[in-house]
């Protein structure tokens, strides 16, 4: 298991950024265990909802939690307002940061995470594999062990 914490500026698009760091380590299995910062854009998909909704206004970061992978990240979002209102959802591409955030990961050396289509939801979900003794595997070059 390997930790990863490193802090976005403003400007920067928050998931996007998080999934180009994640990119860049190349981490097959991961997950946010914390995150704090502020934003001035959010752009959120919330429960049984197709579309998303976006919110052009200064948000405290109050948590991210999720998982994350060089194969597609899933991600949510808690923020809350200047009236302390909280709200969170799926967090998508266009959340912009205002001032900054901080954002600490774990990666797991000998698991991948992908996304597949499952029949039951009708959306990509996350599928688990795993290797035995294999740090950094990827599911491309290395045997898969089992599959949960």
């Amino acid at each position: 298991m390997q930790n990863y914490t490193f802090r976005l500026k403003s400007g920067q698009d928050l998931f996007d950024s998080i999934q180009d760091f994640v990119n860049e380590k190349q981490i097959q299995a991961g997950c946010v265990i914390a995150s704090v910062g502020s934003l001035r854009r959010a752009v959120l998909r919330f429960a049984n909802r197709n579309s998303f909704s976006e919110f052009d206004e200064f948000f405290e970061i109050a948590s991210i939690t999720g998982t994350v992978s060089v194969h597609g990240s899933h991600l949510h979002i808690s923020i809350s307002d200047a009236e302390g209102k909280t709200i969170g959802g799926h967090m998508e591409s266009g959340c912009m940061i205002y001032t900054t955030a901080e954002v600490v990961l774990l990666a797991f050396d000998e698991s991948a995470y992908q996304r597949e289509f499952a029949e039951d939801s009708g959306y990509e979900e996350l599928v688990v594999y795993h290797f035995a003794n294999t740090k950094g595997a990827t599911v491309t070059k290395k045997k898969r062990l089992s599959r949960f």
